[in-house]
């Protein structure tokens, strides 16, 4: 459902994503770890086409995101570490907002919200502006809208930012529970106990480069460590340090 054929992404001079392959089918829950400045979060601007590659491809669902723009979009979600809401609207203002773009019914966007919105407990917050929401709030509201038109792909980019451990909670059982039915999930994230827990796979992203993918498990053989993920995510990006480095890389 997401392939990266080569995927190459310069800035200036600077090398930000420097040759990754990746396949994720469908129905695979993949978390992306790395260091700030990695290329993780260009490689999902990549993928969602908010950037153009210098060279390879990215394709969603069959379709190649820059040639096929419309038909990648259709079946993809994406929502980023720090997503734009309209300050003005009320959370279920946006959600029809969103359904709208995707050409959902009206009864559609009930009925998909009906199970939605009590999930995310966003009842209470259902009709204030936004502008007045929490950042965890909005954040829920931001993926709850995603989720709205079940799409077969969802990118999203440290979802668990600003939530609570309750909410984040009810976010991983959601997205595990989509992932089951078949939605494909490619999540980037920091907190690496998220990756263990979440996961089918893992990739980890080091100075551009996709210096390994697998389950925790084969990480952690590959690292040669035992115990938790971080070890090994510790271990294989030590392995990279005589690389020249891409510090300072803008994060576009």
């Amino acid at each position: 459902m997401i392939e990266l054929h080569n995927v190459v992404k310069h800035f200036g001079e600077v090398r930000a994503v420097n040759g990754i392959n990746l396949t994720v089918p469908k129905g695979e829950f993949f978390c992306v770890l790395g260091p700030n400045a990695a290329g993780k979060t260009t490689t999902i601007k990549m993928i969602v086409g908010l950037i153009k590659p210098t060279s390879g491809s990215a394709r969603v669902a069959g379709y190649d995101v820059q040639t096929q723009p419309l038909e990648a979009r259709a079946r993809l979600s994406y929502v980023p570490d720090f997503p734009f809401l309209y300050d003005k609207l009320t959370p279920w203002e946006f959600l029809r907002f969103t359904g709208q773009l995707f050409r959902m019914s009206d009864a559609a966007i009930n009925r998909e919200a009906a199970e939605l919105v009590p999930r995310f407990s966003l009842e209470e917050w259902l009709n204030k502006p936004i502008e007045g929401l929490s950042h965890g709030t909005r954040q829920r509201v931001a993926i709850a809208s995603a989720l709205l038109h079940s799409p077969e792909v969802f990118v999203i980019d440290e979802p668990m930012v600003g939530l609570d451990p309750h909410h984040a909670r009810i976010v991983k059982d959601i997205l595990k529970e989509r992932s089951r039915k078949g939605m494909t999930l490619f999540l980037s994230t920091h907190q690496i106990g998220v990756a263990e827990e979440m996961a089918d796979r893992v990739g980890i992203i080091h100075r551009g480069q996709l210096v390994a993918v697998g389950t925790a498990d084969e990480l952690r053989r590959r690292a040669g460590v035992d115990g938790a993920l971080e070890q090994a995510f510790l271990a294989l990006t030590e392995e990279q340090e005589e690389v020249p480095s891409n510090e300072g890389v803008p994060r576009p």
